[in-house]
């Protein structure tokens, strides 16, 4: 318990150091404030003239649909990290060695600055987003299920992390990951259903979905949003693919793990 406590209290220092620091620089912040906007306008022009008079594509109504991208802009303020960039960078530069001769783990020391950015968000970002869609658009912001949508976004925030740390570990083996961390994100804005939902794709190609990161970052919390979850040909429960979503979280976990400790060993610099 002891432990815990202090892991919590370094994540907690960590992340409010965080939040000070880039209180500095909160006009960035502000700018990106644009991005969710922007992105759901596109997307709510293209689907109204879609649906034009009414029906509903692949079992969603243009109202519901509307409500999916919605929700999606949204999730991206609370998701986004930029963990293997900044990985990246600190490797081929060389200021990795100055964290690998800290007592702290590196990846949980970016976990927690990662989780002092995105309360910040919430703050600048998220909250004034959701009442732009509320008050301009009309949008129906409620989620179904406020506890499991709670739990699934603060999973997806987990996954898209680890996923995004393996990336920048891959640097350790190759030093440029620039080529496999945007072929990484072209996947993901496909493959999370941020272009589309997933239910568009064939079905074969929904069910692999299950067995890949994507759909977990983005996807589920969505659908966890609206209340109901279809994939692949199976309508889950919530609980359910709630569920799956955090057993895919700790498979990431492991995998990170085995990575940074593999990635440790190969670690050389000059003093170190």
């Amino acid at each position: 318990m002891r432990s815990i406590k202090h892991k919590i209290d370094i994540c907690a220092a960590v992340a409010h150091v965080t939040i000070k620091e880039y209180l500095v620089y909160r006009s960035h912040m502000m700018v990106s404030l644009f991005v969710g906007p922007v992105y759901f306008v596109v997307q709510f022009f293209i689907w109204t003239a879609v649906y034009g008079d009414g029906g509903a594509l692949v079992g969603f109504e243009y109202e519901q649909m509307i409500r999916y991208f919605g929700i999606t802009a949204l999730l991206g303020y609370v998701t986004w990290n930029s963990a293997d960039w900044n990985l990246s960078m600190l490797i081929r530069t060389g200021r990795y060695l100055t964290f690998a001769l800290r007592p702290l783990n590196h990846r949980f020391f970016a976990l927690s600055q990662k989780i002092g950015h995105r309360l910040l968000a919430i703050g600048f970002e998220l909250i004034p987003c959701t009442f732009i869609f509320i008050l301009l658009f009309g949008i129906d912001m409620r989620p179904s299920n406020i506890g499991w949508f709670v739990l699934s976004v603060a999973l997806a925030f987990f996954m898209n992390f680890y996923v995004n740390y393996c990336l920048g570990l891959a640097s350790f083996w190759i030093v440029q990951t620039d080529g496999i961390r945007y072929l990484y994100a072209l996947l993901s804005t496909i493959f999370a259903g941020a272009l589309v939902p997933l239910v568009f794709f064939p079905v074969s190609l929904q069910f692999i979905q299950f067995f890949l990161p994507f759909q977990y970052i983005s996807y589920v919390p969505v659908m966890v949003f609206l209340g109901e979850y279809r994939l692949g040909g199976f309508t889950l429960s919530i609980p359910a693919i709630v569920g799956i979503q955090g057993a895919a979280v700790i498979v990431m976990f492991i995998l990170s793990e085995i990575l940074y400790k593999s990635a440790m060993k190969r670690f050389t610099a000059v003093g170190a």
